[in-house]
C-alpha cells in the first residue's frame, strides 16, 4: 500500500548496546532545491560536504553548518569526488560524462565523454586516476583527472555499484548478479568474481584495511563481510532493509550503514576479527546515503519528506531536502 511517509526530527537519539558507540542527533540542516539524491562526500581539507542532488551539487560549509552555493547544472548527479587537483569530480548519468567543477569559482572546468549511465566513482591512489562505474554499459572508465581525459576503459560486467580498492585491486558490487567483481588494476583484467550467497542488491562497499576485508550493504537487510584472504563470503551481518552506502570510520574502527527504507543507521564494530553489531539508530525514511568525516567523526545523512503515489516510487515533497547530522559521543 502507497502512503506518505513523514517523521519528525525532535526526540531522535541513538540506540545503542552497553558499551557501543552511540551518536547523538544534532540539529538538521536545510539544503535548498528539489529531487532526488546519491552519493556524499567530505572534503576534510575544505571542511565542505557534498552530496549529489539531482542535477546539481548541494554545499554544506563544515564550519557554519549551513547550505553553500550548489554548483552545476549537472544532468542527472551520481556520485562527487574531489581531486588532488582542488577540482571536484561528478559522474552525470544523464548525459554519459563526467564534469569536472572548480569549486572555489563555482564554474564547470571541463567534461569527458563515458559509457552508458556514470554511478559511483574513486580515485586510484596509485595513479591518482579517477575510476568510474558505468551501470549500464558495465565498464569502468579510468580518467586522467590532470588532462580530463579517458586513458582506458575496462569491460566488467552490467549492474556496477560502489568500489573499493586495494593494492592494485578494484572490487566493485554488481546490484544485478549479487557478486563483487575483481578488477586488476595493473593488467585491466577480470578476475573471478566473488560470489554474495544471500545477498540481494548489493550497493554500499566499504574496505577495512587493517582486517583485509570488504563490507557489502544488501537490499534485503544483510551486510556481506568477505575476507580478502580467502576472497569468500565470511559473514552476514544483519542491518536495515535498503541501504545504499557503507562508510568506514577508520579511527573509530566502525562501518556505519544508512538503511533508507527501515530509516535507521546501523553502526558495526570493526575492531575485532569478527564484525559484530554495536549499535542502531533511528534515521528516517529515505536516509540511504551518506558520508562521515574522517577527522571529527560526524556522520552526514541526505534525505527529505518522502511522499508516494499509486504506481510511483516515493520521492521527495518540494523544499523539504535536508541533511541529518550525528555526532559520536
Amino acid at each position: 500500500m502507497f502512503r506518505t511517509i513523514t517523521f519528525a526530527l525532535a526526540g531522535l537519539a541513538a540506540v545503542t548496546a552497553a558499551g557501543a558507540q552511540s551518536y547523538r542527533m544534532q540539529p538538521a540542516i536545510s539544503v535548498p532545491g528539489d529531487g532526488g539524491w546519491d552519493y556524499a562526500t567530505v572534503d576534510p581539507l575544505a571542511r565542505k560536504l557534498y552530496v549529489a542532488h539531482n542535477d546539481a551539487v548541494a554545499v554544506v560549509d563544515l564550519a557554519t553548518m549551513r547550505a553553500a552555493t550548489p554548483l552545476g547544472p549537472v544532468a542527472h548527479s551520481h556520485a562527487v569526488v574531489p581531486l588532488a587537483t582542488r577540482e571536484l569530480a561528478v559522474t552525470s548519468g544523464g548525459d554519459d560524462s563526467v564534469r569536472f567543477f572548480d569549486p572555489a569559482r563555482g564554474t564547470q572546468s571541463a567534461s569527458v565523454a563515458v559509457d552508458r549511465k556514470p554511478d559511483a566513482a574513486i580515485v586510484d591512489r596509485g595513479t591518482g586516476h579517477l575510476l568510474t562505474m558505468n551501470a549500464a554499459a558495465g565498464t569502468v572508465a579510468e580518467i586522467d583527472v590532470t588532462a580530463h581525459r579517458v586513458m582506458r576503459t575496462i569491460r566488467v560486467k552490467p549492474g556496477l555499484e560502489y568500489p573499493a580498492i586495494r593494492g592494485r585491486t578494484l572490487y566493485i558490487n554488481n546490484e544485478d548478479a549479487n557478486e563483487i567483481e575483481v578488477v586488476d588494476l595493473a593488467q585491466g583484467t577480470i578476475g573471478k568474481p566473488i560470489a554474495l550467497p544471500g545477498c540481494e542488491g548489493p550497493t554500499g562497499l566499504g574496505l577495512d584495511a587493517p582486517h583485509a576485508r570488504l563490507v557489502s550493504a544488501c537490499g534485503n537487510g544483510v551486510a556481506a563481510v568477505v575476507d580478502l584472504a580467502t576472497g569468500r563470503l565470511a559473514q552476514r551481518v544483519p542491518i536495515g532493509r535498503g541501504p545504499d552506502a557503507v562508510m568506514i570510520d577508520a579511527r573509530r574502527k566502525v562501518a556505519l550503514i544508512p538503511a533508507g527504507q527501515d530509516g535507521t543507521l546501523d553502526v558495526l564494530d570493526l575492531s575485532a576479527a569478527r564484525v559484530t553489531p554495536k549499535a542502531k539508530i533511528k534515521t528516517a525514511p529515505g536516509a540511504r546515503t551518506g558520508a562521515v568525516d574522517p577527522v571529527t567523526g560526524m556522520v552526514y545523512l541526505p534525505t527529505a519528506t518522502l511522499v508516494a503515489s499509486q504506481g510511483k516510487r516515493p520521492g521527495a515533497a518540494p523544499g523539504t531536502f535536508h541533511i541529518l547530522v550525528l555526532k559520536p559521543n
